[in-house]
């Protein structure tokens, strides 16, 4: 039995997605069931060998985790539900994968899995307490906050954000469950319908809904032991801290301590990391999560843009999936989406934009970061970042 610090070693053993997208005609369980089944078949084991299911949504209403095992046979087992705004699925993941290392469970089920066409439009809605919401602040608004802070204190340029938008659209035209699948230019993302200076259109994530599953288990279990099985070398959930004073707006304050916290409880760092999946709802956000993570001094992070490092070809690939920009973000389904295609990237299952093409051995790991939503006086409310390796 493999242990570390006394808890059980937990691998990847499936893993399963639909394309992201609109589709307020089905229910959410109807959504996220060919997730849950595909990765079953992939794990190769029916739901009798499932001890829980865990499920992370926002705004899926109560028992989804329940309802979601109605559609797919897994019921008389441990069900719960996560709400962490678009943490909520690697909310899930963390308490999967700490039952799993505890001895709780030996396989569960985690799936994240939303419907936001079914909310209308909009900027989403924080909730009356929130004073910062009330009075504009939307999320728009506040990276738009962000980005202006971080032009006035550093050098660059929209065109430098809008670069961004382009190669999450190169990414995502070449992911077929992409919501967008289509590639730009930056003359065209930078004439895009403003939302927010200097945000446009194109440097905003899209609306929409999606589902994604993984199947976990202990790595003891002959299931877990199969030639492609991806390990979980580190798992961490925070929460944002309250700060009554000014923030800064160039660098997100969970993140960093997030990150410093993760590499330290396994002995990684960012020199040892081949690719990322990071929460780039808008364009600055993957720029600030560059430095955030450590792959860039505070201030340098668009260096990585200018020379392509962050391309699927360059030395760190950021959102090889096209990213929450073009893959989209139905925030409960995302943080599970990011999980998927770091394991099928490890596993080298990702076709024409499979990082690490021209590299003898392939990428071996990789990293998996979501913050969640916004409320008043923190800089975000939840961090997640999770570490898997092959």
């Amino acid at each position: 039995m493999s242990v570390t610090n006394g808890l059980r070693s937990v691998s990847l053993v499936g893993t399963g997605m639909i394309r992201f997208g609109r589709f307020p005609e089905v229910s959410l369980s109807q959504l996220a069931a060919p997730a849950v089944i595909e990765a079953l078949d992939e794990a190769g084991i029916d739901g009798r060998r499932v001890g829980a299911i865990y499920c992370g949504t926002v705004s899926g209403g109560p028992l989804a985790a329940q309802r979601i095992g109605r559609e797919t046979g897994l019921t008389g087992i441990e069900a719960a539900n996560f709400e962490n705004a678009c943490s909520s699925s690697a909310s899930a993941f963390r308490q999967a994968y700490l039952a799993i290392a505890a001895g709780a469970v030996d396989c569960a089920l985690v799936v994240g899995a939303e419907q936001l066409t079914r909310l209308g439009g909009g900027p989403l809605d924080l909730g009356d307490e929130d004073v910062e919401s009330a009075n504009g602040l939307t999320m728009p608004a506040l990276y738009a906050m962000r980005a202006q802070r971080y032009m006035h204190e550093f050098d660059l340029s929209p065109g430098d954000l809008a670069q961004i938008a382009v190669k999450a659209r190169a990414n995502g035209a070449l992911n077929p469950y992409a919501q967008i699948r289509s590639t730009v230019s930056v003359e065209e993302v930078l004439s895009s319908r403003p939302v927010a200076s200097p945000l446009t259109s194109h440097q905003c994530c899209p609306l929409g809904d999606g589902a994604a599953a993984v199947v976990l288990a202990a790595s003891n279990l002959p299931i877990a032991n199969r030639q492609g099985a991806v390990t979980v070398l580190a798992s961490h959930l925070t929460s944002g801290r309250y700060m009554q004073a000014g923030r800064d707006m160039t660098t997100p304050e969970v993140t960093v301590r997030c990150a410093t916290e993760t590499y330290e409880s396994c002995g990684i760092g960012p020199s040892d990391i081949d690719l990322v999946e990071c929460h780039d709802a808008f364009t600055i956000a993957e720029l600030l999560y560059y430095e955030a993570l450590g792959f860039a001094a505070h201030g340098e992070g668009v260096g990585l843009i200018r020379g392509g490092q962050t391309a699927l070809s360059g030395r760190i690939p950021f959102n090889p999936s096209g990213g929450l920009l073009c893959r989209g973000h139905p925030l409960g389904a995302s943080g599970i989406a990011q999980i998927v295609e770091i394991t099928r990237q490890l596993q080298g299952r990702c076709g024409a934009r499979q990082v690490g093409q021209d590299r003898p051995r392939g990428p071996r790991v990789g990293l998996a970061h979501i913050t969640g939503g916004g409320t008043y006086g923190f800089d975000h409310g939840a961090c997640a970042i999770h570490i898997l390796g092959r």
